[in-house]
């Protein structure tokens, strides 16, 4: 999703039967038909490929957004069909940069009614060595190219107000950016009574969007920043955001309460596990993936 950038687990290798074939029948095998096989199976592999629909667009900025993070705008006045693919909050999708075939998996920042204007955003971590790293090396004007937009996002129809006035917000470090495009797509938070964020990062100067808090409280969100690594001085909540949950939680009808989750792995489980500890629905706490 970073991103926020996120990875697809790999599936539990399957395990081989104890009834393995003679050798007398594997030398039985011909050859040509094995190598023929390959070759099918890697040109079958090299289609599916090529059925992905690449897009090639301008980059109209690229600055630094917190430490280690960059914002990222793409201009997408020449590409309305790319611009319309992204339809919710929380979709991701696909870039590479040139000369790199490999593609990077990012969650678009910005909110869908920017995207009807010709523009993506992105929050990008400059990772030593990653793809992430040349992106963020690059300049305005310079072209990357994006497949549409993918992915479910956010189903925030699935918790109305009337029904759910409580939500809790968790993200930590560049997952904050599809939260930040389900803040300010608008999702109904000034009609419900109890809306937090749990933000953390490992302390201010990796904070992105800070610029942007004052809005968001003005929307209905109750902003909670949660440094794991504070500056002295640093009177807010310190440590883990699934921490800082637990030590801030207050009582809540968990009939009533939906969650949406975005960032570190070990996060969204021990989160999502406090949740349904007490009662919130699973179908209710919302992840982009």
């Amino acid at each position: 999703m970073s991103f926020t950038i996120s990875q697809t687990p790999l599936a539990p290798h399957a395990h081989l039967s104890p009834s393995l074939p003679p050798m007398s029948i594997l030398r039985r095998l011909n050859p040509s038909r094995l190598t023929l096989r390959r070759r099918l199976a890697t040109v079958a592999a090299a289609v599916r490929q090529d059925t992905t629909l690449w897009t090639p667009a301008p980059l109209s900025r690229v600055e630094p957004a917190a430490e280690s993070l960059f914002h990222v705008r793409v201009d997408l006045s020449d590409a309305p069909d790319l611009a319309s693919s992204y339809t919710r909050p929380g979709q991701y999708l696909q870039l590479r940069v040139p000369d790199v075939e490999k593609p990077s998996f990012l969650a678009i920042a910005s909110p869908p009614a920017l995207a009807a204007k010709g523009v993506f955003e992105f929050l990008v971590k400059s990772v030593e060595g990653s793809i992430a790293e040349l992106l963020c090396g690059m300049k305005k004007g310079d072209v990357v190219e994006l497949t549409q937009a993918m992915g479910k996002g956010f189903e925030i129809d699935q918790i109305p107000p009337e029904n759910y006035p409580t939500v809790l917000i968790f993200a930590t470090g560049s997952g904050i950016s599809p939260i930040r495009s389900l803040i300010e797509s608008g999702f109904n938070a000034d009609k419900r009574s109890d809306v937090k964020l749990f933000y953390g990062a490992r302390n201010l100067d990796r904070m992105a969007y800070q610029d942007r808090f004052k809005d968001w409280e003005a929307s209905g969100v109750n902003i909670v920043p949660v440094l794991s690594q504070p500056q002295d001085g640093w009177t807010g909540q310190s440590g883990y955001v699934q921490a800082a949950f637990s030590r801030a939680k207050q009582a809540y009808n968990p009939l009533s309460t939906s969650a949406v989750l975005c960032g570190q792995k070990q996060m969204a489980e021990e989160v999502t596990s406090i949740l349904l500890a007490d009662g919130v629905a699973s179908e209710k706490i919302l992840k982009n993936f």
